[in-house]
């Protein structure tokens, strides 16, 4: 909220996304994508983590692979069925770039929101 109650800015709110794309602008990793890869994480599954996702399993293998194919190295690891069953988990490098994307979110919001405070602090104050 960017006023106080009463105020002519209480509905007004600063919204923002960000991922990581090519230089030409094509999507490697944003939220969609981050949300899929930690659920693969902690269910060891694609299909687990589609469903978890509400996407199809081919949306979600298609954008693993996509995402592969642009940062040239693999985020995933698969083990193929058996009994048990396969396996999906994520590599070291898929484990770094969660949690280097997560730590940049959260001093991209940090400083968003230090940013937006005194925008509609200027506001307010008029």
């Amino acid at each position: 909220m960017a006023g106080s109650k009463g105020s002519k800015y209480f509905d007004i709110f600063l919204n923002y996304k960000f991922w990581l794309t090519k230089k030409d602008g094509t999507e490697i990793l944003g939220k969609k994508v981050l949300s899929l890869l930690k659920d693969i994480d902690t269910e060891g599954s694609i299909r687990a983590a589609s469903e978890k996702n509400h996407i199809s399993y081919r949306k979600a293998w298609g954008d693993i692979k996509n995402a592969e194919e642009i940062l040239k190295f693999p985020i995933t690891e698969t083990k193929r069925g058996g009994k048990d069953g396969g396996k999906t988990s994520l590599t070291e490098d898929g484990k770094n770039m969660i949690e280097a994307f997560e730590e940049l979110e959260n001093e991209f919001e940090k400083a968003v929101y230090n940013t937006a405070k005194k925008f509609f602090h200027n506001l307010n104050d008029e």
